[in-house]
């Protein structure tokens, strides 16, 4: 489990008031391209993201032999995944604190069509934006009964299941007072390892969306949209939970943002 790092970066850290100016800048600029759309997302060599400007690739990938790497990754099947593992709220002795939800959704192809039998990872903070990570320091409280990780496979129709704890938002040291929305990330396998994509759900009207560079590395307004996931009553358990539906769709021009998609 890899929680955003939350380290301070050199030189003297900026104010939120000039980070949405950058971020806003960044907009408009998307705005302007020659081509009349926007640039490639998420923007990796992103100013206002100021971490990303040490860690986004500056030379070209280099290229593995994909058998050979295989020989080397993990190996899972549908023995070695079990329903409840999918379920975060039971890993444990004692019932954990927050908000109980069910986040379900489709994983489809750039047709509409599912993508069954397909692993789906899951890690997020606990309901005071904490993780459990040695890393993680800041000063809210652990939940002992609340891990926040979990997998399964999708169905054949391509839904995925978890029940969960809506998850709170955190400071970071990207600038002063930084605060990341609350958000749960994904992991998503093809049929093999090296086939992984990693992304981020996030949850309707969140006031701190417009205030986060990593959300605003993505600036065109209709793909990040795509980032955040629909309240749905049907999707609730009565008395038990709330419910979320977010469908991710693999490739195509709706597709769902990774943080693997290239730099502009």
């Amino acid at each position: 489990m890899t929680p955003v790092d939350r380290r301070p970066v050199p030189g003297p850290l900026s104010t939120q008031t000039e980070i949405s100016a950058e971020i806003s800048a960044e907009i408009d600029q998307a705005k302007h391209v020659s081509t009349g759309t926007t640039s490639a997302q998420p923007v990796l060599d992103y100013p206002p993201y100021r971490s990303s400007l040490l860690r986004h690739p500056t030379k070209a990938l280099v290229q593995a032999d994909p058998e050979e790497l295989e020989q080397w990754a993990p190996v899972f099947g549908n023995q070695d995944v079990g329903p409840q593992e999918a379920d975060l709220t039971i890993q444990h002795r004692g019932e954990p604190i927050g908000e109980r939800m069910v986040v379900t959704g489709r994983l489809l192809d750039g047709d509409g069509r599912p993508v069954a039998h397909q692993l789906v990872e899951v890690w997020q903070a606990n309901a005071s934006g904490r993780y459990i990570h040695q890393r993680d320091q800041h000063p809210a409280p652990l939940d002992p009964n609340f891990t926040g990780t979990g997998r399964t496979l999708t169905g054949p129709d391509g839904t995925y299941r978890f029940v969960t704890i809506k998850p709170g938002p955190y400071p970071w040291h990207n600038h002063q007072n930084a605060w990341r929305p609350a958000h749960i990330h994904f992991s998503l396998f093809g049929t093999d390892f090296t086939q992984r994509m990693i992304t981020q759900m996030y949850f309707p009207g969140d006031p701190l969306f417009a205030l986060d560079p990593i959300f605003q590395s993505i600036t065109d307004e209709a793909a990040r949209q795509q980032l955040v996931a629909t309240y749905d009553h049907d999707v609730t358990v009565p008395e038990v939970s709330t419910g979320y539906r977010w469908d991710i769709v693999l490739s195509g021009s709706a597709r769902t943002w990774t943080e693997s998609d290239g730099p502009r």
